[in-house]
């Protein structure tokens, strides 16, 4: 059993681990993968897990597939713990499990496109991909909480039985009849949305290495060459503390809004930042800083920033995160648990 239970998650795993791997399709822990065997099981990665380490270590977690169907449909809080095949191990199932398990596909792929975050933010995202995704079978799903509530946003739009999902302020989801077909999806898709990032200067490591030193050891310069556009693209810089555009951006890097200061203000800012203290902190021109003691989580979606925004139109009509959704998400236990599993150094 066992043995064939690995054979079949093997192609998964595979897949899960590559698109792990690409800094445009999941930052961290970020995203989930899914694997439906014949109609009694579901397999999906494991909350706080990362995709990239798909095919070092076990990231998967069974699920008795009737059992959370059945719950979901009567409705319970929680469909998904109860219906564990092994309740007693350490791993806890994705957030998103409920969507796995609702959509008919046998493969299902939910990333955080950087592509896809070029459109998701936008009032007027849905239009847009419109123009991109003609001809295939997709929906937009406005903006939901992660976990139940975002499954049952899109129970609510299934008609038409999409294969794509464009995720309002959150990403992609894409399913297929197997790991082959789920993946050639998904690269269709990210080729119809790709949008060229504005160019950026570099970071200028010297001064951000300055300003971290007058801050007592409280704040470094991000480590992911990435972070740093987010500041040195003046159109993204402007952008930046618009608020919150995604989840996991709140979950790893607090609320909104990020502070954006030019050197000689984050200077004088740095020498007394103020209690809580950000989690980042973008300096004009220079680049990012990071609170220290921050671990990989952060990082990757501070280079998930420095990806996104400089993809977004700076005169686009953004839609950011209000500050009741912002809290249910620092406050939601589900979330505080995969904070935990990602607060190693980088």
């Amino acid at each position: 059993m066992a043995s064939s239970l690995a054979a079949a998650l093997a192609p998964l795993a595979a897949l899960s681990a590559r698109l792990g791997a690409n800094r445009d399709l999941v930052q961290g822990a970020g995203g989930n993968t899914s694997l439906k065997r014949g109609d009694r099981e579901l397999w999906v990665k494991a909350s706080g897990t990362w995709l990239s380490a798909a095919e070092r270590q076990p990231i998967f977690v069974g699920l008795d597939l009737p059992e959370v169907l059945r719950r979901l449909k009567a409705d319970e809080a929680e469909p998904a713990l109860p219906a564990l095949l092994d309740p007693a191990g350490t791993l806890r199932p994705s957030i998103e499990t409920t969507l796995h398990a609702l959509l008919p596909h046998r493969v299902v792929l939910h990333v955080h496109s950087v592509n896809a975050l070029a459109f998701a933010p936008r009032a007027d995202g849905e239009a847009l991909v419109a123009e991109r995704l003609g001809g295939l079978r997709w929906a937009w799903i406005p903006y939901a909480k992660p976990g139940l509530p975002l499954t049952r946003a899109v129970q609510a739009r299934l008609g038409g039985a999409p294969d794509i999902l464009v995720l309002g302020n959150h990403g992609l989801v894409v399913g297929g009849s197997s790991p082959e077909e789920a993946a050639a999806r998904l690269d269709a898709v990210e080729r119809r949305l790709a949008t060229p990032a504005r160019a950026a200067a570099p970071a200028d490591l010297p001064l951000l290495e300055r300003l971290a030193g007058l801050s007592g050891g409280r704040y470094r310069p991000a480590q992911l060459t990435e972070a740093h556009a987010a500041a040195t693209d003046p159109a993204s810089f402007g952008m930046a503390a618009r608020g919150a555009l995604y989840p996991d951006h709140v979950v790893f890097l607090g609320p909104a809004p990020i502070p954006t200061l030019s050197a000689a203000q984050a200077a004088e800012w740095l020498r007394q930042p103020p209690e809580p203290a950000p989690a980042l902190l973008l300096v004009a021109g220079a680049g990012a800083l990071l609170r220290a003691g921050l671990g990989a989580g952060a990082e990757e979606m501070a280079a998930c920033l420095g990806l996104v925004l400089p993809r977004l139109d700076p005169a686009a009509p953004l839609t950011v995160l209000s500050p009741a959704q912002e809290a249910e998400l620092l406050d939601w236990d589900a979330e505080k648990y995969r904070q935990s599993l990602n607060t190693a150094k980088p």
